[in-house]
């Protein structure tokens, strides 16, 4: 035990003046690479998109699959986030997080090679029970290792090291698919866990907390099964492009509405694994929202970028996740910088000036077209990296710094479940749109084609090419390039709105309370 609790110890026992040891940073690259496997299996599966809906080179899924294979991940990492992050301080962070690992690692090979979309939605569910479970326990076995003294700047590393994930993830998916099948992007997974349940013996404190919280399984189901029916409502809304449907009106409604009584269940729960009182501080609130914002149009990009650049400018896969890795450059910048810039004007200034230039990254895709050089587009995504990078890592130290000491683990599940839910959401809403306004525009310019051709035609810009290469109707593609970059147009500027929404939040939160954000920071 007492090798176990060293970086703890010298957490304790370092003078005023003291950095960190070697130890210390050596446990912070586990937890570090542990959370890089969660970020990195979201992003090498955008590369993927266009495989997988391949039905000779992939699974032939078809673009509410393709949306599902990333949701289904990230909503179950979401809901069970709550769960996690009390399993965490009752059993041991060390203990949550190499289960975690060892289950994320064999659903990774399962998702590898699945045999259907299907298949491969319900592995990629399982992946999110792992990923539940080791994002809770690294932040809070961050604030075991490093004191206050160090525990800001370890918090922006850890999170800006998503900008790691952002940059390799499409490039070695890249690599991989280019010489591999599709599952390989999965197998990477492999020797990080490996790695991760390695250091974590070795470097992380194994000290099991005496926290008794009480399990609240109401309030996972109510949470699971409210944010599962507005997600399905969303996604099968757009792909049915009929929102008046009565099944899509009732999934809606009725997961608000289970959302809502997960609220009230949980404000009168004694113990509640998501304590929805901590947002009576307005700067949890505010720091809240402007992290669930800030990935729902991180992931929402993402997942249209890979089909511009694959699609309209015909890049392979590799060529796609080069031309993506700029995001990680603004991200990069943004994370440091803000650390700084928090000092001297505090949190609400800092993070609604972030907010507002990923705004204005989004609105710049506007300008966007299927002729538009490379170098254009990567000035976008650098802006839009810049801007998420300056307003996570701040945000979170926020969060952090309301939070009880003997709830780290719960806290943190609701910093990273919040930043799931807007994940999912961008996939959902985004994604949606995206769907629906390329059917919308298409539609008409396929008259004089069978009908039956046509339908199936407009369901995406993949569907329209191939019809166009089996009719050997080379205008076909033509129509498909013009009508993604207008319905990628449409999905910016509500990208554009939610991060703008984001910065007006942040401001309203923190406009009384700048010297306090300071102070705390």
């Amino acid at each position: 035990m007492a090798a176990q609790n060293t970086a703890t110890t010298d957490a304790n026992q370092a003078g005023p003046s003291d950095s960190p040891t070697g130890r210390q940073w050596l446990a912070l690259s586990v937890l570090v690479l542990s959370q890089l496997a969660v970020w990195l299996d979201n992003t090498v599966l955008n590369v993927a998109l266009k495989t997988l809906a391949d039905p000779t080179e992939g699974l032939g899924a078809s673009p509410n699959q393709l949306q599902w294979s990333i949701s289904s991940y990230t909503l179950v990492f979401a809901v069970l986030l709550f769960t996690g992050g009390v399993l965490a301080d009752r059993y041991g962070h060390r203990r949550l997080l190499l289960t975690g690992m060892v289950l994320f690692g064999a659903a990774s090979v399962w998702a590898a090679y699945s045999g259907s979309a299907t298949e491969l939605i319900v592995a990629r569910g399982a992946m999110g029970i792992g990923s539940a479970l080791i994002m809770p326990a690294t932040l809070a076995l961050i604030a075991q290792v490093f004191d206050e003294r160090h525990r800001a700047t370890a918090i922006a590393i850890w999170s800006g090291s998503s900008a790691i994930a952002i940059a390799t993830g499409p490039m070695l998916s890249g690599v991989l698919l280019d010489h591999f099948w599709w599952g390989s992007v999965f197998l990477v997974n492999v020797p990080i866990v490996v790695a991760c349940v390695a250091g974590s013996f070795v470097f992380l404190p194994g000290v099991v907390t005496r926290v008794r919280q009480k399990f609240d399984p109401l309030g996972v189901v109510l949470s699971t099964a409210g944010l599962f029916a507005i997600v399905w409502g969303v996604i099968e809304g757009g792909h049915r492009n009929d929102w008046t449907d009565p099944a899509i009106v009732g999934a809606l409604a009725g997961g608000v509405l289970l959302v809502a009584v997960f609220v009230l269940v949980e404000l009168r729960v004694a113990n509640p694994s998501f304590d929805v009182r901590l947002f009576r501080d307005i700067r949890f609130t505010g720091a809240s929202v402007a992290v669930m914002l800030t990935f729902f149009g991180l992931n929402g990009s993402m997942y249209y970028t890979s089909f511009y650049l694959q699609g309209v400018h015909g890049q392979t896969p590799l060529e796609c996740g080069l031309s993506i890795a700029p995001v990680a450059l603004g991200v990069l910048l943004g994370a440091p910088l803000s650390a700084k810039l928090v000092r001297a004007y505090g949190v609400g200034p800092v993070v609604t000036a972030a907010m507002l230039i990923a705004t204005s990254g989004f609105v710049a895709y506007v300008f966007l077209d299927e002729h538009s050089g490379l170098p254009l587009f990567w000035v976008f995504l650098i802006l839009q990296g810049l801007g998420m990078g300056a307003a996570v890592a701040p945000t979170t130290e926020a969060i952090m710094a309301i939070l009880p000491a003997d709830r780290t683990g719960a806290g943190s599940a609701v910093n990273n479940s919040l930043r799931q839910i807007g994940g999912v959401l961008g996939v959902a809403v985004l994604g949606s749109v995206l769907v629906s306004v390329y059917r919308d525009r298409v539609t008409p310019r396929l008259n004089g084609l069978p009908s039956r051709a046509a339908d199936g035609a407009a369901e995406s810009p993949e569907a329209t090419r191939l019809l166009g290469a089996k009719m050997r109707l080379p205008r076909l593609s033509d129509i498909a390039d013009q009508g993604f970059v207008h319905a990628m147009h449409v999905a910016s500027v509500v990208g554009a709105a939610a991060a703008a929404a984001g910065a007006l939040i942040v401001w309203w939160g923190f406009r009384k309370t700048s010297s306090g954000a300071r102070s705390s920071m």
